[in-house]
């Protein structure tokens, strides 16, 4: 297909971010361009094949039955073409191809950016495309060598390698305790304004608290703010608007400097434990190996317990 249409491999890979995006506006994110140029080039790639590949509307995209099949030949053809390059590559004993990885906003830019970056001073003949989005999992996990993934992990096919150890707290501020008084039981959280994060599809309305007997107390939240985004749930607790749980590699230092205050000290949350995933094609490449060494070594030791500046 890629000859026949004079589409290259880098059309390709552009049309793969695009068809896993959910809107244009966040394939524009993905790529790290405007909107304006992403829609240019999808009109530019439909005008090469002679079809429409996406319906596309304010809000979300959907693929045609020609979208479809390009999308499942474009998954194929680069497949094909970085095994060839894996397999040169190891021959001559060099890590090249071309590396997909895929990991959550907030953890993302501060801890797999510098990683990436790193990696492709160290191997520059491997090209990198990087996607930060709050569900990397409602995505097809075939477009990705790496996901890297924070919190609760369904069934998957996908290798799961351990990055490390990352609690879950119910926390807020100082201001807000001070207001409205600490809860002292789980229940009592019914009274209080709760603040939600949504992502990975999880169901962010049901806390499950974990007292020292082992015995898990199930707590339905009515958040009163919501958003997808960690940094503005943290800013609204910041500012004394409610009760929020948190990962603790975003709010370990707030919790150290007092801007946040652990909550219900008898109980304890299911720990979300950084991983990164990997399937059939990523487990086997040796860019792939490569990325998650320089991953595991920036984690290690533990940077928000304070073991690592």
């Amino acid at each position: 297909m890629s000859r026949d249409t004079g589409l290259s491999s880098a059309d390709l890979r552009f049309f793969l971010v695009v068809a896993s995006a959910t809107s244009l506006a966040a394939a524009s994110r993905a790529l790290d361009v405007s909107r304006s140029a992403v829609t240019q080039r999808l009109g530019q790639l439909e005008a090469r094949v002679r079809c429409r590949l996406l319906d596309r509307s304010t809000r979300q995209l959907r693929l045609t039955e020609e979208g479809r099949l390009l999308l499942g030949r474009a998954a194929t053809l680069l497949d094909d073409l970085d095994d060839l390059a894996d397999t040169l590559s190891l021959s001559q004993d060099v890590v090249s191809g071309h590396l997909r990885i895929a990991a959550p906003l907030g953890f993302g830019r501060r801890y797999v950016t510098p990683v990436v970056a790193s990696f492709r001073q160290r191997y520059p003949q491997v090209t990198v495309a990087l996607t930060l989005t709050d569900r990397p999992l409602l995505t097809a996990a075939d477009n990705w060598d790496v996901i890297v993934h924070i919190g609760e992990l369904r069934s998957s096919s996908l290798v799961m390698v351990r990055l490390a150890p990352n609690d879950r707290i119910a926390c807020a501020s100082p201001a807000y305790l001070q207001a409205h008084g600490a809860p002292t039981e789980p229940a009592e959280l019914a009274s209080h304004a709760c603040l939600a994060l949504r992502q990975n599809d999880e169901d962010v309305t049901l806390w499950r608290f974990i007292d020292r007997q082992r015995k898990t107390t199930p707590v339905r939240i009515s958040p009163v703010m919501a958003s997808n985004d960690g940094e503005v749930v943290k800013a609204w607790a910041l500012e004394g608007l409610g009760v929020i749980v948190r990962s603790e590699w975003d709010i370990a230092e707030d919790l150290r400097t007092g801007r946040l205050s652990p909550i219900l000290p008898g109980y304890r949350l299911a720990p979300a434990d950084v991983v990164a995933l990997m399937g059939k094609r990523g487990g086997r490449t040796a860019r792939a190996a490569a990325f998650l060494k320089l991953l595991q070594d920036e984690l290690r030791p533990i940077p928000w317990r304070g073991e690592k500046a």
